[in-house]
């Protein structure tokens, strides 16, 4: 059974609404033309809506009736409710409390300064607790290096294993298929001008000072830096931390440096890894689409590219290390009492990562420029 209403007149002017059926959402629509023709009643009208009929009353109905309720107020009017129980009584406060009595509930949308002042205060604190991660890291790197926190050797071999030396097969299989497809592609065009063996110097250059590290990068961001943030997310939230913290463990020295130090110290040999595998598909290419032999590539290729493209890609490994391991563990650290915010934080570990180390290594790509390098 719908909502249905039935409209009574009294002596003295008053008006009363009998409701019946049920009063819901679905059910609304067919006593919505006689409420909104109520609340067009004459000034002083006093109306009574008896709710001991309904069957069900929910927080849509309770919207309607006191929208009519202040339309009529507004025009000087009277409206009462009479009721069979306390339930229907508790949806009315409770709409009239945290609701507004119009159509729809309406939430007040920010202004353009509250949402600039919003954003500063929460850039703010997220600088507030970058530089916080990056304190609380230098100090126990210093205790550690000073002997007064325990070095944990054996967990950095093991993060060392983890996170990079599991990595080198994807790293030289990538790099082994963006050679063979810059080659291809860059041998279509060297062999239309008949400037074959420069398939060297462009391979070498671009893949030793560029390519490797960046594709490094940017696997690492994903595999072991998502791996960072998941796994101290898990342990943030079944609070494992705050019980190392309860038993006087410094979690910077025992979670976040042996991360760390793994990635700074494997990083440069991923990028030569990737090199290698890199420069080993453009060496084929060369050789099955332009003639180039083995031999004559390898010769080509210690005479034209010098160490300083190598030393360029290999610097940068510490440095991508350091953002990628930071991030991830900053951002595990950051995980809320919910599941949903390890895949919050996960994600936004490997999306800031990769970012960040696109702009770091343009800075390296102006630096080594301006230098000369």
């Amino acid at each position: 059974m719908g909502a249905e209403l039935k409209i009574e007149k009294r002596q003295g002017g008053q008006t009363v609404v009998y409701c019946s059926g049920a009063w819901e959402a679905l059910h609304l629509d067919a006593v919505v033309p006689a409420l909104d023709a109520l609340s067009r009643c004459g000034r002083g009208r006093s109306v009574e809506f008896d709710l001991s009929e309904t069957t069900r009353f929910d927080s849509v109905a309770a919207t309607a009736l006191l929208r009519v309720q202040r339309s009529l107020e507004e025009c000087g009017g009277t409206v009462t409710f009479t009721h069979d129980d306390g339930k229907k009584a508790s949806v009315l406060q409770m709409v009239r409390r945290y609701g507004h009595p119009g159509s729809r509930f309406d939430v007040k949308e920010p202004g353009i300064f509250e949402q600039a002042g919003r954003t500063a205060v929460h850039m703010l604190e997220e600088s507030r607790g970058v530089l916080d991660f990056i304190g609380h890291t230098f100090v126990a790197l210093w205790q550690s290096l000073l002997g007064k926190k325990p070095w944990r050797f054996k967990e950095t071999l093991y993060q060392i294993d983890e996170s990079a030396i599991k990595a080198l097969w994807i790293i030289g299989l990538t790099m082994f298929l963006v050679g063979i497809v810059v080659a291809y592609q860059s041998a279509i065009q060297l062999r239309t001008y008949g400037a074959n063996i420069f398939i060297v110097d462009m391979m070498g250059i671009s893949i030793l000072r560029e390519l490797a590290p960046m594709l490094t990068a940017i696997i690492v961001a994903g595999r072991s830096g998502s791996a960072f943030a998941a796994q101290i997310g898990v342990m943030k939230l079944t609070e494992e931390i705050d019980a190392m913290r309860t038993m006087g463990f410094d979690p910077y020295a025992y979670l976040v440096l042996p991360r760390m130090v793994a990635l700074i110290v494997m990083m440069p040999i991923l990028i030569f890894f990737a090199d290698m595998f890199g420069m080993l598909g453009g060496m084929l290419v060369a050789k099955a689409e332009l003639g180039i032999s083995s031999t004559l590539f390898l010769e080509r290729f210690a005479s034209v590219v010098h160490i300083k493209h190598f030393v360029a890609g290999v610097v940068k490994g510490p440095f991508f290390a350091v953002i990628i391991a930071g991030i991830g563990i900053y951002r595990g650290l950051g995980v809320k009492n919910d599941t949903e915010s390890i895949g919050i934080n996960t994600t936004r570990s490997v999306v800031e990562s990769i970012f960040t180390v696109i702009i770091c290594d343009a800075l390296f790509s102006i630096v080594f420029t301006n230098l000369g390098f």
